[in-house]
């Protein structure tokens, strides 16, 4: 279903970025070319759809200078652009994938026209509305989700039910729940609006339905949940639907952070 609000792309021309030299494993290569990321490249050449010069590939263990000659489902790759970075705000009822089995909306339905051909960094859940990040580079796509990383996300959550600022406090030694065990969170009780509250929560992890699964153990039952911030980038002047770019200076800033 169509959003009615008007969206936003406003494209920002990006430097180029400076590459490692010598050869490299082409699952690197073709992840900073912006196909895949390097687990879906080694699952893509196992399944015999990457080959160079017309042979199919059988170790993504493969050293390339460049992507001369190689092809992904018989088509060549083009070489890999500058980086390039975006903030999206995923509206609620959509799923992070290119397609759903079961004909849901995904984010590229919902993306404004005239986008480069980009992947999510990590995922939000089908009712988790708010900020993701777009980048057409597999490697900046890794870095960014890997835990160790520790890119803070932040949320916010409007939860039905009674919480108290000490048990929030108390999310900081971290949680186990059903023998999963979620690391530390800051998390605050911003206000409370009858039955309902608000609560803030900022994290490393980002496990699936970390914010959901950790309220639910302190007896909340969450209504709305809204990422309004990964890292340094904000949801600040997005509506549902809108997308815009980073520009090359804040992204590069970003990068600098990253462990």
């Amino acid at each position: 279903m169509p959003n009615s609000r008007r969206r936003r792309a406003h494209p920002v021309t990006a430097a180029p970025q400076s590459r490692e030299s010598g050869p490299q494993r082409i699952a690197k290569l073709l992840a900073r070319a912006g196909v895949a990321s390097r687990r879906e490249i080694e699952r893509m050449i196992a399944e015999g759809r990457i080959a160079i010069n017309g042979e199919k590939l059988t170790t993504p263990a493969t050293l390339l200078e460049n992507l001369a000659g190689v092809t992904v489902d018989g088509k060549p790759v083009q070489p890999a652009a500058a980086t390039r970075l975006f903030r999206f705000y995923k509206p609620q009822g959509t799923i992070t994938a290119a397609h759903d089995p079961k004909g849901r909306p995904t984010i590229y339905d919902r993306l404004p026209p005239g986008l480069p051909r980009l992947m999510p960094v990590g995922r939000l859940d089908f009712m988790t509305e708010g900020l993701l990040l777009l980048t057409n580079d597999g490697e900046l796509k890794r870095q960014l989700e890997l835990p160790r990383t520790g890119v803070v996300r932040t949320y916010r959550a409007r939860a039905y039910g009674q919480v108290t600022q000490a048990q929030l406090e108390r999310l900081a030694e971290g949680v186990t729940i059903d023998g999963i065990h979620y690391g530390s969170i800051n998390a605050n009780l911003d206000r409370r609006t009858g039955s309902n509250c608000w609560v803030e929560m900022s994290l490393t992890e980002g496990k699936n339905r970390e914010v959901r699964n950790v309220l639910a153990h302190l007896g909340l039952q969450v209504s709305r949940l809204i990422r309004t911030a990964y890292g340094p980038l904000a949801l600040d002047g997005l509506e549902p639907g809108d997308a815009d770019e980073v520009a090359q200076a804040e992204l590069e800033a970003f990068r600098k952070t990253l462990k």
